[in-house]
């Protein structure tokens, strides 16, 4: 059984406020995009590079920083990149097209350090609430990341962009003042952790083929989901609804995948709590994606659709969290999984919403559609794979 870690009594609040890191600055940018055309003169072939490049970064950078987290700590590397993080937000505060691009890969590194690495944190400091910690993480940044786009929208319409920018930015300041009391508690692995020479002998997690199931079942949930966030609107539109209600109905996919972040680490003791859960994301992906495939869809439908696509993305994303805290026996074993698989899986993130875009403008929307039901179904499988073994050491 994994050792409590003594810890800061501001510990869960600094999770908190760094799973909201981890979304926010991103999310937010979407809805700044014509604010930055305006502003900046930002071309709109240069506008996906803002989504993309974070995208990218966690691909280069999650094994780099599950690394660094056994050789300084986990608590010490997560408040480097959450400066790292800080001083990328306020560098593109200011007005410069080069300036904007800089600030996005810093704050694209400074996000992984969390993407990573909580869950080591979770695992080591709350190995009997393992649960309610989850739940708590993954509920912040779903939250905060459904509204980023709808709230930085509104906000540049009545503020300019800078100053926009500078203000959704302040969440990281604070974030670093909270973070400081869990730098006494920094827990570095042994030594022999470190060098992989370890009492029970378990081999490097790039060589385990549980290991790659779980980097399978994540890339394939990100695949599918920022897929999906890139181009339904764009599907929604050819099927007769105006701009508006399409993103309408893409918030409505991303809130209703809400509940998920709750449920998914409170059932996940328990077998079937996973068994459930691997139907709902089989079920909301598969079944969702295949009502759109409907000649002449309605208002009414899309709706029902879009909240089955946002139960099952929500519940892929949470399970794929909890895999990575409950396949391990430590905490360092968990960063190393969660970097591993966050490696491969936004790197698929980055690359499919291109070549399902170049699909469906040249192909067709319809063979995007089938193409995410497939994904989908090869991601139910690796659940049920998955949830059949205790940890990847098996």
């Amino acid at each position: 059984m994994t050792k409590t870690h003594q810890h800061s009594r501001y510990l869960a609040l600094g999770m908190v406020l760094a799973a909201t890191n981890m979304r926010l600055p991103i999310t937010m940018m979407p809805g700044l995009i014509s604010a930055m055309r305006h502003t900046l003169g930002l071309p709109s072939s240069m506008a996906g590079l803002i989504t993309t490049i974070p995208l990218l970064t966690f691909a280069i950078m999650s094994p780099i920083i599950a690394r660094l987290g056994h050789r300084f700590g986990n608590e010490l590397t997560i408040y480097l990149m959450l400066i790292v993080l800080a001083v990328g937000s306020y560098i593109r505060v200011v007005p410069s097209i080069a300036l904007l691009f800089v600030g996005t890969l810093l704050v694209g590194i400074g996000v992984d350090g969390g993407n990573v690495l909580i869950p080591a944190i979770i695992k080591d400091n709350f190995p009997q609430r393992i649960e309610l910690a989850t739940s708590g993480y993954t509920l912040s940044m779903v939250f905060v990341g459904s509204l980023g786009t709808g709230l930085s929208g509104m906000m540049a319409a009545q503020w300019s962009l800078p100053m926009t920018l500078a203000i959704l930015s302040v969440i990281g300041l604070i974030n670093l003042v909270l973070w400081l009391p869990n730098l006494k508690y920094n827990h570095r692995a042994p030594v022999a952790t470190a060098n992989k020479v370890q009492a029970d002998d378990h081999p490097s997690v790039w060589r385990l083929p549980l290991a790659w199931v779980v980097t399978a079942f994540f890339g394939l949930q990100a695949l599918v989901y920022y897929s999906l966030l890139t181009w339904l609107p764009t599907i929604f539109v050819a099927h007769g609804f105006s701009l508006v209600v399409a993103g309408n109905l893409v918030t409505i996919m991303q809130l209703s995948g809400l509940p998920m972040s709750f449920l998914v680490p409170a059932t996940s003791g328990k077998r079937s709590g996973v068994v459930t859960m691997i139907i709902v994301i089989g079920v909301g992906f598969i079944a969702g994606a295949a009502g759109i495939l409907l000649p002449g869809l309605s208002f009414g439908l899309a709706v029902v659709l879009s909240v089955l696509l946002g139960l099952g993305s929500g519940a892929a994303f949470s399970l794929a969290v909890v895999f990575f805290t409950q396949k391990t026996t430590n905490g360092f074993e968990t960063a190393d999984l969660s970097g591993m698989a966050q490696s491969a899986g936004y790197l698929l993130a980055a690359f499919g919403p291109v070549i399902f875009g170049w699909l469906g403008s040249h192909v067709g929307w319809n063979l995007v559609i089938w193409l995410a039901m497939g994904f989908s179904a090869l991601l139910a499988l690796c659940g049920v794979v998955l949830q059949r073994h205790t940890s990847i050491y098996d």
